[in-house]
């Protein structure tokens, strides 16, 4: 009998993939990752995963389900590889997306090792995908979910061969009302639990102040400016702003204005207008590609820069194995620095990588 390790959060979604892995006849066992203190938070909220409550509702499902159950202390591992580059990404004027480095450093790395040294065949987790192998190249493919609301391709671009050769999502082909049934026929404590949205260790949504508050350092004053240079008024730490915001800039202006770059050197906030948030060619590095080899030469994807983004045709530009230039055909909206670019083939997903250049009409970085 195949072994099975489940990650769950204590939500709804990693309790159904426990029952439905048991159910398929594998030799289960579950296990919540704590990844952080409350206390790390600054707040303790129902919101935040990996919480004590959470724990408990995993533990409580476990118990339903007849499996053993397990909790294991990766806070350390959390911090170097999740919160340290959070706040390094803001340092240096990015955005990051910290979901997608938990996947990749903690879910199918620390907690697949983990698995290995206990001799499980498999890590399962409530993500909604799809893992194929492909007969003819014999690579694993990553497949888009049955539910397009709730498809979590993007974030598991990452995921090497040898991990997906290792990895289940049996809600893959689900839709989250059919989740949620499952859950409430079984009698789960969870089964209509709320579900957060919010980065686990923000749950205020306030990252700045947690950055400040977990660093001890003070982010000082700088300008707002135009595009020209001109001085519209004084921004309160230039870690607060993300590219595409409008909203909270605290000015009282003639008309909308955007958040359109940074400059980390002068410590300026460069705004627009709306129509200077929209560029078609961008770099990406730390390429992961997942249905081919790293191609020689042009391919043509479609290609998504927001998780919520719906894909768009685009051409790849090979600069090194792990490098290239993105060319949409159509401008696209706030094409951000240290976000994802996920590709796809269909319902595939070609490969994905980080964000690091974005170019303006004359090709220039911005």
């Amino acid at each position: 009998m195949s072994k099975a390790l489940v990650a769950m959060s204590g939500g709804v979604d990693s309790s159904v993939a426990a029952y439905l892995t048991k159910k398929a006849g594998y030799e289960t066992i579950g296990v919540t990752m704590k990844l952080y203190e409350n206390e790390t938070a600054g707040i303790c909220s129902d919101k935040t995963c990996c919480s004590l409550s959470d724990i408990e509702d995993a533990r409580n499902v476990a118990y339903d389900l007849g499996i053993p159950y397990y909790v294991f202390n990766f806070t350390g591992n959390f911090e170097e590889n999740v919160i340290d580059r959070f706040i390094r990404a803001y340092e240096e004027g990015k955005t990051p997306n910290p979901c997608i480095d938990c996947n990749r450093y903690l879910k199918f790395e620390k907690l697949m090792e983990r698995g290995r040294e206990l001799g499980q065949d498999y890590v399962v987790t409530g993500h909604y995908a799809i893992v194929e192998k492909d007969p003819a190249s014999g690579r694993y493919l990553l497949k888009k979910s049955v539910d397009r609301h709730k498809d979590q391709s993007y974030v598991l671009y990452s995921l090497t061969q040898e991990q997906l050769a290792h990895v289940m999502f049996p809600l893959g082909g689900m839709c989250k009302e059919q989740t949620r049934k499952i859950a409430e026929e079984q009698g789960f404590v969870n089964a209509r639990k709320h579900e957060s949205q919010d980065i686990c260790f923000v749950p205020d949504g306030d990252y700045a102040a947690f950055i400040r508050r977990f660093t001890g350092k003070d982010y000082p004053d700088g300008d707002f400016v135009d595009q020209e240079g001109n001085v519209l008024g004084t921004h309160k730490g230039i870690i607060k702003y993300t590219i595409g915001q409008r909203k909270g800039l605290g000015l009282a202006l003639p008309h909308p204005m955007y958040v359109c770059r940074k400059d980390m050197e002068k410590n300026q906030v460069i705004l627009g207008e709306n129509r200077d948030l929209f560029h078609s060619s961008f770099e990406i590095e730390n390429i992961n590609w997942i249905s081919t080899e790293p191609p020689k030469g042009e391919i043509q994807v479609e290609a998504k820069v927001r998780y919520s983004q719906k894909a768009s045709p685009a051409v790849v530009h090979p600069l090194s194995e792990n490098r290239a230039r993105v060319e949409f055909r159509e401008p696209q909206r706030a094409i951000t620095p240290g976000q994802a670019c996920v590709m796809y083939d269909g319902e595939y997903v070609v490969g994905g990588g980080t964000i690091v250049n974005v170019f303006n009409t004359e090709n220039d970085t911005l």
